[in-house]
């Protein structure tokens, strides 16, 4: 069934941050703006992200009357608002009253005024001075018909020392160990180097210039601050439920964020979001390679809020300024990273930003308006284009990715892998080697989704858990029926290795009962430098390349699949495989090159049946349902035309052409096929 984000506009949203704030003194552009909105099809605007000034210059002194009168015009011209909180950077006069609503870095030490996301979250009077605002503000814009959406602050990030937030992370630790230190102490594991607590007013943050040895502190700081960000977003969210209960709610994520738990956030927001700003033409990757990244970030996004269309917040229509090198997206490139956008699940395509600004930090941020001021450009006429193409696809709209395999990817168990003193710092790589078992099963031709270990599982034929190394309670459990109840489940090395406290596992890795589950157990693990290289045979002869990783492994009652070549451990098993009810477990035990990796998960979708689509080198597919009608997505990253052999015939929405034995993509080309009903 569909489920349309905001079937009162029934269209792809195309529209973007719009900051009139800043031109307010210029009446002439603000017309100007709406013609070129029409002209280029856009049919919403992100308003007030920034705005708090502009809305209270003086505490107590509020003015709304620029910014519904800005909401009138745009409803009239049929160009509905995303209205954010200004919350994500606040005014001077606030800093200046209440000083303690800065931030502390991880020294300790006061920021000043400046920047933005630099406030205490912690602070009641940073939030007495939110909800004010939040509240004039919802008041303000109450029942106003082209309001269609909040948008909770922006980009919300970073970390608090201060005071507050010392005191605020014990009361979370009294609640996390019912109020007993000898819980925590035996937790972390303090009686080493003497770190042993007689109360929670002995703990602090782990500052920059304190002890950092308790990995167990420096794990449950992660938590907090993630915790605490969630506890502020329920407390936006909140606000406003009460006072436009009818009107849903978002906030901006960005891709793998490194210090907030995406997964929990997301529970309370009505939809999620994120800003995708890729590398393009960078001299290190090719375009399918980057395109490769892009399509995993969607998939970790939508993965957040699964079983529902995720919004693309913010793109660029043209270039960033904050990259180390700026580069211009090149003819085309707009269209096909918009369509990917929407060929992964989402139904809106946003961008930073409608105009750019004429000073300040972003002056030379990306814009559909250049400084020139007018729709004579390349910018202009690519999104404008691009507009008409969005309109065609609203059929789509509602739909969600229909993936047959998932990978595991968990904040949590990341944190824990970064903060864990051993293996090799710049080999770690989790992020990177999760991304890598998508690519791979991507190139076989297999919609995949990113989503969290606790995620239900049951809809997979295919679920891999790369470098699972925290178990927090009932994971092992929760995977261990997905397995017995028919699923194909694949361990790699470094599995099962700690609990959520992150301490070790007794009587072999990986623990918590996984040990009898894959048949084997890890008796060492061996880091290798980068030189260094090891290899996989399998009883074909292949032989597969391993780098930075090799597990130990001793096998009790799996059957080898492939072995060691080299070193003293040379012959000795590298990838099993285990009956486990009506399903089967997989265990490679070593960093295997992505052909390597490929050769397994093909075994393993045809053990499990699964139907795949291989592309050519360089492209894409993707396929969206609504459990209906299924829309398949072939998208081309390569800079000369491909011939493809679609899934099944249909129309292309695009083009409104036929689609039977073959599509041939042009340079950067895109066709979307409405397939017909079997």
């Amino acid at each position: 069934m569909k489920k349309m984000l905001f079937p009162q506009i029934a269209q792809v949203l195309h529209g973007g941050d719009y900051n009139p704030d800043q031109w307010l003194d210029r009446p002439d552009i603000l017309e100007e703006d709406v013609r070129l909105m029409k002209e280029a099809g856009i049919n919403t605007a992100t308003l007030g992200v920034f705005a708090w000034s502009a809305y209270e210059p003086k505490e107590g002194k509020f003015h709304f009357d620029w910014l519904l009168s800005v909401m009138d015009r745009l409803y009239q011209n049929g160009i509905y608002t995303v209205l954010a909180t200004p919350t994500g950077a606040k005014p001077a006069w606030l800093d200046e009253n209440y000083p303690e609503a800065l931030r502390c870095d991880a020294n300790g030490m006061r920021l000043r005024h400046g920047n933005r996301h630099n406030h205490c979250l912690t602070s009641p009077a940073f939030r007495r001075q939110a909800e004010v605002i939040i509240k004039r503000l919802a008041e303000a814009v109450k029942g106003h018909p082209g309001l269609i959406l909040w948008h909770i602050s922006n980009e919300l990030g970073g970390e608090c020392f201060c005071p507050l937030c010392a005191d605020q992370f014990r009361n979370y630790l009294r609640q996390r160990f019912g109020n007993d230190i000898e819980k925590l102490n035996k937790a972390w594991w303090t009686d080493f180097w003497s770190h042993h607590y007689t109360s929670f007013e002995q703990v602090e943050p782990p500052y920059a210039n304190g002890e950092r040895s308790i990995i167990g502190l420096n794990q449950a700081w992660r938590e907090f601050t993630s915790w605490n960000m969630g506890q502020y977003v329920k407390f936006e969210r909140q606000l406003l439920r009460e006072l436009t209960p009818d009107i849903p709610a978002t906030t901006n994520f960005m891709q793998v964020y490194p210090t907030l738990d995406y997964h929990e956030l997301a529970k309370d927001l009505d939809m999620v979001s994120w800003d995708s700003y890729p590398r393009y033409h960078s001299d290190t990757e090719s375009m399918p390679e980057t395109a490769a990244e892009t399509a995993f970030a969607h998939a970790v996004i939508r993965g957040t809020k699964p079983g529902q269309p995720f919004m693309l917040m913010e793109s660029t229509p043209s270039l960033v300024n904050w990259h180390s090198f700026n580069k211009l997206r090149r003819p085309g490139v707009l269209r096909l990273s918009s369509l990917q956008a929407i060929a992964c699940g989402a139904d809106t395509v946003q961008y930073f930003q409608w105009r750019k600004g004429r000073g300040s930090f972003e002056q030379f941020h990306g814009a559909v308006i250049d400084h020139l001021g007018t729709d004579d450009t390349r910018t202009f006429r690519e999104v404008a284009a691009l507009g008409a193409d969005l309109k065609k696809l609203a059929p789509v709209l509602g739909s969600v990715p229909e993936a047959k395999a998932a990978v595991l990817y968990d904040w949590s168990n990341r944190w824990a892998i970064e903060g864990m003193a051993g293996m090799a710092a710049s080999t770690k790589q989790y992020v990177r080697t999760v991304m890598e078992q998508y690519e791979a099963l991507s190139r076989l031709g297999v919609e995949t989704d990113v989503v969290s270990p606790e995620a239900d599982l049951s809809g997979y034929d295919l679920v891999v858990a790369p470098m699972l190394y925290q178990l927090k309670p009932g994971r092992a459990e929760h995977l261990r029926a997905y397995a017995k109840n028919g699923g194909v489940l694949v361990f790699t090395y470094l599995t099962g290795y700690v609990d959520e406290n992150t301490l070790c596992f007794l009587g072999g890795f990986p623990g918590d009962g996984l040990k009898e589950l894959t048949g084997l157990y890890s008796e060492e693990l061996d880091t290798l430098y980068p030189a260094d290289r090891n290899g996989a045979r399998f009883e074909d002869g292949s032989v597969f390349e391993i780098r930075d990783y090799c597990e130990i492994l001793k096998v009790q009652d799996a059957e080898v699949l492939a072995s060691y070549t080299d070193d003293f451990y040379a012959e000795t098993p590298v990838v099993t495989r285990k009956k486990a009810g009506n399903g089967s477990v997989w265990y490679v035990g070593a960093r295997l090159e992505a052909r390597g990796m490929e050769a397994v998960y093909s075994r393993c979708l045809d053990e499990a049946g699964t139907v795949r689509i291989p592309m050519p080198e360089g492209t894409e597919a993707h396929f969206r349902s609504n459990g209906e009608q299924r829309f398949a997505f072939y998208l081309n990253h390569t800079e000369e035309p491909v011939t493809i052999t679609p899934a099944a015939e249909g129309t292309d929405l695009l083009t409104g052409r036929r689609v039977k034995d073959s599509i041939v993509l042009e340079k950067y080309g895109v066709a979307v096929v409405a397939e017909d009903a079997v």
